[in-house]
Parts: structure tokens; C-alpha cells; sequence
């Protein structure tokens, strides 16, 4: 029998097309996909599609609608053989991170991508992205997936997508997983880095929590940060837990006042999880004494978790563990690959 991959529209460039009695740019009507790219017919493997309606920006991505992706992947699971989930790049790392921790024992790709270009321009990179993309969700060996996880594909690599983030709105080469290697790299072929590659153990039936707490913050430490500013994001109505970007491998002010408000927030019941704002290295609390005082006031470590991914996560355990100690244990856990310990 044939494989089948299914293409979930969700919105984005990839899917628009000019209008040319508007001279604007209308999502396109993904049951005659094979108009546009006409490559697909050459597959040997079934494509179906399923869009979105309405379609929605990446721009105005949130857990419910994460949470419909999930849905339409439980629903179509033992239909298809692999998933491509066409995605705005600007928020595309957040959703994908967020199915990696949603999607409960998963053996079958997922795969998201979009392009720069929309799909109707001279240029775009869609067209190339979208077969390709196809192309590893639908690759298998020895009867089983090659890429069994949630992951992201632009221009020439595959990451896992809770490694990923989008560090450039304009090149083609838009994403980047600084500390994690590709899955795959593609040229004329496409070589698959087996050993990076994670393979679940987790057996029983496939399905996706869809249950995320979005009281959750972001909070990027800067020169001249003012007390009010701080403590008025920590005091924030309902806020429960806290990403941290601080500087270098996890440093940030030593001011009386700073670590002060840190430490209350942490003993008031506010979860804070440290990360790095460069794109690539990992927290260590301990090597600077910068650092070593947020560790004695009880934040965590993101050791080398990505922002997106920290911020999803942190919303999938508050969503979905019975206690603070049971997420304060996961959060020094490699869950889905997300961190290296």
C-alpha cells in the first residue's frame, strides 16, 4: 500500500497566492495543491490536505489553536503515515516546541515549514520547502519512520522544533538550532543524522494534551532595568511562573534590590526558569557569582533550552502536573529532547 502524508494549512506565506484583481495577497485553495506544484504528482506516496478556516496569522498563534492542530492530528493519526503542518515562520518554533511536549507517544514524523516567499511568487522557497518537507514525513526504513518526533524544515535542514528558533526575517536560512545538530541535511540527497534522532519508548495509544496555562512570562534582563519594572512583572495578577533571560550562561544583576524581588516572587510560589539570551551556550548558575545568587534564591536552570521552548513548556507542566513539585522536578528533566544535561 501506498503511504499517505497529510498537509495541515494552518496559515502563513507559504499558502498565499496574488489576487490579481486586488493586487493582494489571498490564501490559495490547498485541494488543487498539485496546480502549484505539480512535483507532487511524481510522488509515490498519497498527499491530502486540510486548511484552517478562517487561516490564521502566525501572529495570533495561542494554545487553543495549538490545541486544534492537536485535535486534527489525533483524528487523522491512524490515516497517514506522516504530517506536514504548513505554519507563519514568525511563531512557528513556539507551536512546534509546544506539540513536542503535547504529543504523547508519537512514532510518526510532523513536520512543519513554511517559506518567506509566498507559494505564487518566481522565488519562493515555499515550493522547495513543501517537498521536501513531504518528502522526509513520508520516508521510511525497515517499516519504521526515519524521523519519528516533532520537527522543523527550512531551506536545506531539520531540526528538532523545540532546539529551533527564527533568528532572520529576511534570508531564506531563517532558523537555526545552535545547540543541538540537524536531524537531517539536505543537498542532492537527503542524510539523516541517525544518532541525534530521538526514538521514543513511550508505547500506548497516540494523543496530544491540549491542556497549556499560559500564566506565564518573559522577562529579558537588560543594562538599567528599573525596580518598578521588575517587580511589577513579578507581582503580576495570576502570573505562575517566570522565563528569565539573563546574560552570557546565566548572569544577571547583583543589586541588593534585584535579588531581593527574585527571591520573594520565588518564596511567594513563582516558578522562575533561567535562560540565556544568546543563541547559543547554556546556563551555569555557578560559574559566575552573578549567577550563583539566583541559584541561592531558588530560580531554576534552562541549561540550554531555547526561549520558545522554555515558554512552552513551562505552560504544558502548569497545564498538566498535579503539583509545583512535580513541574519543579520536570524542569530539571529532558522531557522531549529539549535540553541537554
Amino acid at each position: 500500500m501506498k503511504r499517505r502524508v497529510l498537509i495541515i494549512y494552518t496559515g502563513g506565506t507559504i499558502g498565499m497566492v496574488n489576487d490579481p484583481e486586488t493586487n493582494s495577497l489571498v490564501p490559495f485553495d490547498f485541494e488543487l495543491i498539485e496546480e502549484k506544484v505539480p512535483e507532487l504528482k511524481r510522488f509515490d506516496f498519497v498527499v491530502d490536505s486540510t486548511t484552517f478556516n478562517p487561516i490564521i496569522d502566525s501572529s495570533d498563534m495561542n494554545p487553543e489553536v495549538w490545541g486544534k492542530i492537536g485535535v486534527l492530528l489525533e483524528e487523522n493519526y491512524d490515516l497517514y503515515d506522516g504530517f506536514v503542518v504548513l505554519h507563519g515562520t514568525d511563531t512557528m518554533a513556539y507551536t512546534a516546541s509546544a506539540l513536542s511536549f503535547m504529543a504523547y507517544n508519537l512514532r510518526k514524523p510532523i513536520v512543519f515549514t513554511g517559506s518567506q516567499l509566498p507559494m505564487g511568487t518566481l522565488r519562493t522557497d515555499g515550493k522547495e520547502n513543501l517537498i521536501t518537507a513531504l518528502d522526509i514525513a513520508s520516508t521510511y526504513q525497515d517499516g519504521l519512520p526515519m524521523v519519528p518526533e516533532v520537527c522543523i524544515f527550512f531551506q536545506d535542514k531539520l531540526f528538532r522544533a523545540n532546539r529551533t528558533t527564527k533568528y532572520n526575517a529576511e534570508h531564506f536560512r531563517a532558523f537555526r538550532s545552535d545547540n543541538y545538530p540537524p536531524l537531517a541535511e539536505v543537498g542532492i540527497h537527503i542524510k539523516y543524522n541517525h544518532p541525534y534522532i530521538l526514538n521514543t519508548e513511550e508505547k500506548g495509544e497516540f494523543f496530544v494534551a491540549k491542556k497549556m496555562n499560559t500564566n506565564v512570562g518573559l522577562l529579558k534582563v537588560f543594562p538599567g532595568m528599573d525596580r518598578s519594572f521588575l517587580e511589577a512583572v513579578l507581582n503580576a495578577p495570576g502570573l505562575e511562573a517566570v522565563v528569565l533571560e539573563t546574560f552570557g550562561s546565566g548572569n544577571a544583576p547583583t543589586k541588593k534590590w534585584f535579588l531581593e524581588a527574585i527571591e520573594k516572587a520565588v518564596q511567594n510560589g513563582l516558578i522562575v526558569l533561567n535562560v540565556t539570551q544568546c543563541l547559543a551556550g547554556h546556563v551555569e548558575m555557578s560559574r559566575y557569582e552573578t549567577g550563583v545568587h539566583l541559584l541561592e534564591a531558588g530560580v531554576f536552570s534552562g541549561y540550554d533550552i531555547t526561549t520558545e521552548s522554555a515558554i512552552t513548556k513551562l505552560m504544558y507542566l502548569l497545564g498538566n502536573c498535579e503539583s509545583k513539585e512535580e513541574i519543579k522536578v520536570k524542569l530539571n528533566k529532558s522531557l522531549k529532547g529539549e535540553i541537554y544535561i
